[in-house]
């Protein structure tokens, strides 16, 4: 084999103090190190930026879109009566974390002599060179086996609802933080999330082990932020008396945006109906 064959397996990689061989690989001693750092969870409560009044002024300006129907809408505002303005807040936690693999996989290296060689000798090993994977009438080859050394670093920030589905973070608002918060949550009866929902997420997206595996160095998962923040939300319930139905809109409470309208059933299944006849025509 010529020099320049060993310097291209020393570019690809190749620790040559570390080469095991066919039937021959060698295992570690090395004991796999897993730790695992999860901090906890803090808990934070936005304040309410608006009024409720001006919630109530932006369900006005907005309740013609409620109780549509087919053939007909309802978007008389005289037709639709107000029934209620409530605020409550609605949990989402956001979490940090981080993902560090440092392991080994098998390897295999054909390594390419002239057709004339019969026999190769390395590191006081000999090596009987034969046909590659496409021979050709001037190549031949040998195989080196070994390992190869990986370090993997993943790391994700995640904003989940309480059902542990991500949000997108850029439509959801800051503000600043109530200073009893576990006042707030007593008073408005919250619902708590679950105490390692977001641990679960987190792992589920990053803490995936390569399934090439041979065997591992070292692994830590951290998650080094877990914070619990409650929205502020104004619903706003109707009603349409001609129909005989309720509905309400929802907005957020930092920022007066419309967030969330709930139509009856009835209304939803209309409309379902009409966009797949669209899709038809």
């Amino acid at each position: 084999m010529s020099c320049d064959v060993l310097f291209n397996i020393i570019l690809r990689g190749i620790n040559l103090s570390e080469l095991v061989y066919r039937n021959e690989i060698v295992t570690s001693a090395l004991t796999p190190d897993f730790k695992e750092n999860i901090t906890s969870r803090r808990t934070m409560v936005y304040k309410t930026l608006i009024d409720p009044a001006v919630a109530r002024m932006a369900a006005e300006k907005n309740k013609h879109k409620l109780f549509n129907k087919f053939l007909f809408r309802l978007n008389n505002p005289a037709e639709i009566e107000f029934v209620s303005l409530e605020k409550y807040y609605e949990p989402y936690v956001t979490v940090n974390g981080k993902y560090l693999i440092d392991y080994f996989r098998k390897c295999a290296y054909a390594v390419r002599v002239d057709k004339e060689v019969t026999e190769v000798i390395l590191f006081n090993r000999t090596f009987m060179p034969g046909q590659g994977p496409h021979p050709t009438s001037s190549e031949h080859s040998f195989k080196l086996e070994g390992e190869e050394r990986i370090i993997r670093n993943t790391q994700a920030f995640l904003l989940l609802n309480r059902n542990g589905e991500e949000s997108k973070i850029s439509e959801f608002p800051s503000a600043p933080s109530e200073e009893n918060p576990q006042e707030l949550i007593q008073t408005f009866k919250i619902p708590e999330i679950a105490p390692n929902m977001d641990v679960e997420a987190m792992r589920k997206k990053i803490a995936q082990r390569p399934s090439d595996i041979n065997r591992i160095v070292n692994e830590v998962f951290e998650i080094d932020e877990r914070i619990e923040i409650y929205r502020p939300i104004f619903r706003v319930t109707y009603k349409s008396p001609k129909i005989g139905k309720e509905a309400y809109l929802e907005f957020d409470g930092v920022t007066s945006k419309l967030i969330r309208q709930k139509e009856n059933a009835l209304t939803a299944t209309i409309k379902n109906v009409i966009s797949k006849l669209k899709m038809i025509i």
